[in-house]
């Protein structure tokens, strides 16, 4: 007969192992301050890992309200564990488990919307938090607010049951205004630049379409309640998070004892620079490791720029390579040190007195890169491109075409973008990963290099109104002419990256 193995839950706690770590604190005597929209698996191993040290520490009014605003599979699998999952923290020589409780309630916005306008509107709720990828803020190609999106205007149409976080921050913020309760702090903690800011932007334009379509004679709608009268704070945040995989389930499952249906892998780094406005109090987080500061761009910039820009870097070259994982693509000679190259080209596009210290930042961002035991996929990396690259890489590409420079590593970024889209269903499977522009990209048909890199950035949006974007096009292309001839290989060795010789050294 086979034994039914318990799972997680707060029943559970007090019969883990010893010495793995658990909430410290009564979880009912925990009230909630927190909303966040998107509860995947980066909130949960980064913001609700810090809220649990704020809880565990005294601070009992913070307790997150998780929304998922597509999918139940999150809510399915914590709600009947009391919102509790593990937490594993990798390196390449250990482990450490530890389960966080911070997450108090879970709900899905589809299937109850007036449910999530609830716990926006609850007056105890001071903190709006966001992590739902860039796509999902619905920029156009020119970064305002995507007006003609089919949710947008569902959301318009429909103030009371929204789709998009959109829909639910103006919703819930103009219910709050009626009430006379204040508003709460909206804390953007997506990899978007300037990312406070550029919520706040979107959400204003979108304020001032409800508002066309609403607004009576006597009533002065919520544009301006938007504009200026809540906090949008600018946040950095970075923790490597790969996709858990059933092998990492039964590992952690046979470490505590008990099931956990979605624990997360996490490396031990972890960082979060945050712009300090907040209208309506916060967390001490600065008593946990944040770094609470008045301008959070110079932090953002390294982190995008080196990071991020360096992780799209390996991603598409060690998909066109055949590299699964960041660690094996990043131990390839050739792209370990294409990526030296591309810091070398991204470091002088930031501020240098803002005080980062670069040097240490690449140093850390190496041994990070070569963490074997996250097997983060390149393929996840790879996700929605059109959306990521232009903070992560041609931003920087312009302003060094400006200062009189080639950017050829970061423009061959691009290039592998664009050749590894085309490689799907050829020489990489079917749908290994998805941008937002597949359908689009799909229709571009055979063109001439030329033609279809420059159809390419129309549709993305890459560099619009630039003056250094016909440059930057005429770059790609010449990476993209070497990928077709030869591959990664002769597109890196054109640099002057050569592959390893077996033997040499």
């Amino acid at each position: 007969m086979l034994m039914t193995r318990s799972h997680l839950s707060d029943a559970t706690l007090r019969k883990l192992p010893a010495g793995t770590k658990i909430p410290a604190y009564d979880r009912g005597r925990i009230a909630p301050g927190i909303v966040h929209l998107g509860v995947g698996a980066f909130h949960r191993a980064h913001q609700a890992a810090y809220v649990d040290e704020c809880l565990a520490a005294g601070e009992t009014d913070w307790g997150i309200t998780g929304v998922s605003l597509r999918s139940p599979d999150t809510r399915d699998a914590l709600s009947p564990q009391d919102g509790l999952y593990t937490l594993a923290i990798r390196s390449s020589g250990e482990e450490e488990l530890r389960v966080i409780g911070s997450i108090q309630s879970m709900l899905v916005a589809p299937e109850d919307p007036g449910a999530v306008l609830a716990a926006l509107t609850d007056p105890r709720t001071r903190i709006v938090t966001l992590t739902i990828t860039e796509k999902a803020y619905l920029r156009a190609a020119g970064g305002g607010l995507d007006a003609a999106h089919p949710d947008i205007i569902h959301d318009l149409a429909n103030p009371q049951a929204p789709k998009t976080a959109h829909g639910f921050l103006a919703e819930a913020l103009a219910r709050r205004l009626a009430a006379g309760t204040p508003p709460f702090t909206v804390l953007c903690c997506d990899n978007l630049p300037a990312n406070g800011a550029t919520l706040h932007r979107l959400l204003t334009e979108f304020a001032a379409l409800r508002d066309a379509r609403s607004v009576t004679a006597g009533d002065t709608g919520i544009t301006d309640h938007i504009a200026n009268g809540v906090a949008f704070p600018s946040s950095m945040v970075d923790r490597i998070v790969p996709a858990t995989t059933d092998a990492d389930r039964a590992r952690v499952a046979g470490e505590l004892g008990v099931d956990d249906a979605w624990p997360v892998m996490t490396e031990p780094f972890r960082q979060w620079v945050v712009e300090d406005n907040f209208s309506a109090g916060r967390p001490a987080w600065e008593k946990f490791g944040v770094t609470m500061v008045g301008d959070v761009g110079p932090f953002e910039d390294m982190k995008l720029r080196l990071l991020n820009g360096a992780h799209s870097g390996i991603a598409y070259l060690g998909l066109l390579s055949g590299h699964a994982t960041v660690d094996r693509a990043f131990a390839d000679p050739a792209i370990r040190e294409f990526v030296d190259g591309l810091w070398e080209e991204a470091i002088p596009t930031l501020p240098a007195d803002a005080g980062l210290d670069t040097s240490a930042y690449t140093a850390e961002l190496a041994e990070r890169f070569s963490n074997t035991a996250l097997a983060h996929r390149t393929a996840q990396i790879a996700n929605d491109g059109s959306q990521k690259l232009p903070q992560r890489i041609i931003a920087g590409a312009i302003e060094r075409i400006q200062a009189g420079f080639r950017p050829e590593c970061l423009t061959l970024v691009i290039a592998a973008w664009i050749a590894a889209c085309e490689a799907r269903g050829k020489t990489l499977p079917d749908n290994h990963f998805t941008d937002p522009l597949d359908t689009a990209l799909a229709a571009l048909g055979e063109r001439r290099t030329l033609e279809r890199v420059a159809a390419v950035f129309d549709l993305a949006g890459f560099a619009k109104g630039s003056p250094e974007r016909q440059t930057l096009i005429e770059l790609v292309a010449a990476h993209r002419v070497h990928i077709r001839q030869g591959g990664a290989a002769l597109a890196l060795s054109a640099l002057g990256i050569l592959p390893a010789i077996p033997g040499k050294t």
